[in-house]
């Protein structure tokens, strides 16, 4: 006979599993509507079926795994998307948001999948990917120095097409030439030129999107607190950016390039230190960052720091060397050091592609698929000797891995721009920013090991970084900052990280979202929350 307390746990037992077998019959009965509706949606002038991927379909996960950047988030683990759409037009992306919103499903943009934490393609509830990979034609007016250009394509593709048409303009985008239009855009975008011109966000004239009520909108019909919101404050968060246009700036026919290797036993410690004094103060054409990592002292049997001043600068050698001699002596730096090319070839060297590499390797979308986590920090005073050398035994640690530190410097530019101009916020007063990243190749056990590290790095370099708030860059994009949690988002929870992030700009990202998507359908963890919102 059956005790009370055993009937009792069978009762239980009984409507839990009755209570998920409906749940999970609601869910797949919202599943196909959401299908029948997309396939049935009209005005889509090409079969939109042929362009959904449903977790059945054999082309399923080379889809989803095309555009996944960290290897982080993609385990067997990883919540997965129930259907990936790739819009070839317009009437594509109007048909996904409006299935969505009608069936209750959320929506995850992706352009290039480089988000940090994976969140173009990754989320805790049932959700849908639109990927925006179809959508990459770039059209460059050479006569009027812009170009248009769809958020799926990348900044190695934008660069090869301006490079078709000329020599001698060019566009202040990021280094790495997989990573999606979209997404670097809309979260600001810095690249070797941003001391001469400033962001890719702060060159976008113009942009095409589809807001929550499926409507198509440029510049003039969304209106310029939607423009601005869009260029720096993470455009996901408002709706499906289609494209941009942006103007293209000057660059000369020749540019000089160098990288130069020291390590503690030719003072890097020292160098570094002086490095912080100089970079953010010297001409505007001149950018020159340090790549921070430690090595095995080559026939020691003992652990360096070394440490890469790599450069971009927009003239020749000639006029190059006489600059380094008046402001960085201590480096040390000779003619030899230096090689003249294109700036077209120097996005080349900025991703060690050996010389003489064709410029068709701009075009190749797939990257490498190590996992990784990253962090950023900005400078406002140089660091001193003693908390560098902390940082060169953090460095040291086992568990540091493969971790790298890029200080990249600020000035120019980027310190004439008003804080406000657009949502990115880190201008004037800013020496340099840190960018923190750590690489591995194990399993999830020393994943934990790694990101528990760099999280400790993170605490020992607090009292040397910025303040009140301590700031942060949304495009390497880090959830330890703060999150929307438990489904809600609210302007508190999320002020904890957008105020890092926007600092008072989030103010009026809020404005904005909360006049074009009150409802909250564009949501993530790090969405900006329209006011009063919960869902």
């Amino acid at each position: 006979m059956n005790s009370p307390i055993t009937s009792s746990m069978s009762s239980l037992l009984f409507l839990f599993l009755f209570s998920f077998s409906l749940a999970s019959s609601a869910s797949a009965h919202t599943h196909e509507n959401f299908l029948q509706c997309l396939s049935h949606y009209p005005n889509t002038t090409s079969n939109i079926s042929q362009l959904i991927y449903t977790q059945a379909n054999s082309s399923y996960a080379s889809v989803l795994n095309f555009s996944i950047r960290n290897g982080r988030f993609s385990s067997p683990t990883t919540p997965k998307p129930l259907v990936i759409i790739t819009p070839l037009q317009l009437s594509h992306i109007q048909a996904a948001i409006n299935c969505s919103r009608k069936h209750g499903m959320q929506v995850r943009i992706r352009s290039g999948g480089h988000d940090y934490e994976g969140r173009s393609y990754v989320s805790q509830v049932p959700f849908v990917v639109i990927d925006l990979i179809n959508l990459r034609s770039i059209t460059v007016d050479v006569d009027e120095r812009t170009a248009w250009i769809e958020s799926g394509a990348t900044i190695g593709e934008l660069y090869y097409r301006i490079a078709e048409k000329s020599r001698t303009l060019g566009f202040p985008a990021g280094v790495c030439p997989t990573v999606g239009i979209g997404g670097h855009f809309s979260g600001g975008g810095y690249g070797t030129m941003l001391r001469k011109y400033g962001l890719a966000a702060d060159n976008v004239i113009d942009a095409h999107i589809v807001d929550v009520n499926g409507r198509f909108l440029d510049r003039q019909s969304m209106g310029e607190d939607l423009f601005w919101a869009i260029r720096g404050g993470g455009g996901a968060s408002f709706g499906v950016v289609l494209a941009w246009k942006v103007k293209l700036v000057p660059v000369p026919s020749t540019v000089t390039v160098f990288s130069v290797n020291r390590t503690l036993k030719q003072n890097v410690t020292q160098l570094v230190h002086r490095w912080q004094y100089v970079a953010d103060k010297v001409d505007e054409d001149l950018f020159l960052r340090i790549l921070l990592q430690s090595l095995n002292a080559s026939g020691e049997g003992k652990r360096t720091i070394q440490a890469t001043f790599d450069t971009l600068f927009l003239g020749g050698v000639d006029r190059l060397i006489p600059l380094m001699e008046k402001s960085f002596p201590e480096l040390g730096l000779t003619k030899e050091d230096c090689i003249e090319m294109s700036w077209i070839e120097s996005t080349l060297y900025f991703n060690r592609f050996s010389s003489g590499e064709s410029l068709d390797v701009l075009l190749d979308r797939t990257p490498g698929f190590i996992p990784f986590k990253g962090k950023s920090d900005y400078v406002k005073e140089p660091i001193p000797e003693k908390g560098l050398e902390g940082l060169w035994e953090k460095l040291h640690e086992e568990t540091a891995g493969r971790a790298q530190l890029l200080f990249i410097p600020y000035g120019g530019k980027m310190a004439e721009i008003s804080e406000s101009e657009i949502p990115f916020p880190h201008r004037a007063g800013n020496i340099y920013k840190i960018h923190h990243v750590v690489f591995w190749e194990e399993g999830d056990e020393a994943a934990q090991r790694h990101i528990s590290w760099i999280r400790k790095l993170y605490d020992y370099i607090a009292p040397y970084v910025s303040k009140n708030p301590r700031a942060a860059y949304m495009n390497y994009r880090d959830l330890d900052i703060g999150t929307n949690r438990n489904g809600v988002t609210s302007y508190t929870e999320s002020s904890i990280w957008g105020i890092k992030y926007f600092k008072n700009n989030f103010n009026r990202l809020v404005h904005v979202k909360t006049m074009v998507d009150p409802t909250n359908f564009f949501r993530h963890e790090q969405s900006i929350p329209p006011l009063s919102s919960r869902v």
